[in-house]
C-alpha cells in the first residue's frame, strides 16, 4: 500500500544548521522559509550535491548572516516535519547541526534570514515562543558547554 507522503513525492531533504557561539551568546536568525518560517532558529539550509556537511554549514552561515566561521564538529541530527492544514506531510528535513568557531565577517541578515541576533541563554529562555523548539534545545546545550569550558579555563 502506498503511503500518502509517497503519493505527494515527499522525500527527506538533507540540511544543516550552524551553531556559532561568541562569548556567552549564540547566533540566531529569523527564518523566512520553512522549516520554522517566521521563527528564530539557527542559521542553515539545504546541503548542495558534492558538499560536505561542514562545507554546507559554513556556506549557509555566510550566505544568511555574513559571518565567517570554521566548522569544528557535528553536534546532532534533527528531523523536522512540515504538515499542511489537513495534517498531511508536506516536507521532511533531516537537519545536521554543526558547531562552528566564529572568525569574523560583516554581519547582515540575508538570503533566508530576515533578522539576526546574538542571544544569551536568558534571552533565549524569554523568547516568548519565537525561538523554535529544536533551536532552543541545541542552543541550551551549546551555551552550557561553552560556559563550562570557559569556567574551566579561569584560574582559581
Amino acid at each position: 500500500m502506498t503511503e500518502p507522503y509517497e503519493r505527494l513525492g515527499v522525500r527527506p531533504i538533507p540540511a544543516v544548521s550552524a551553531a556559532v557561539v561568541r562569548g556567552d551568546r549564540i547566533l540566531m536568525v529569523r527564518r523566512m522559509n520553512p522549516p520554522n518560517a517566521g521563527m528564530l532558529a539557527l542559521p542553515g539550509g539545504k546541503v548542495e550535491p558534492g558538499e560536505s556537511l561542514q562545507q554546507a554549514a559554513a556556506r549557509e552561515l555566510l550566505e544568511e548572516t555574513g559571518v565567517i566561521a570554521a566548522p569544528r564538529r557535528i553536534l546532532t541530527a534533527i528531523d523536522l516535519f512540515d504538515h499542511d492544514d489537513a495534517g498531511l506531510l508536506t516536507m521532511h528535513f533531516v537537519i545536521v547541526v554543526v558547531q562552528l568557531e566564529w572568525q569574523g565577517g560583516v554581519e547582515l541578515a540575508a538570503d533566508d534570514a530576515t533578522e539576526l541576533r546574538w542571544m544569551n541563554l536568558e534571552a533565549l529562555e524569554q523568547g516568548d515562543g519565537e525561538v523554535s523548539d529544536s533551536a532552543l534545545r541545541v542552543a541550551r546545550r551549546v551555551l552550557a558547554e561553552a560556559m563550562s569550558a570557559e569556567n574551566a579555563l579561569k584560574p582559581d
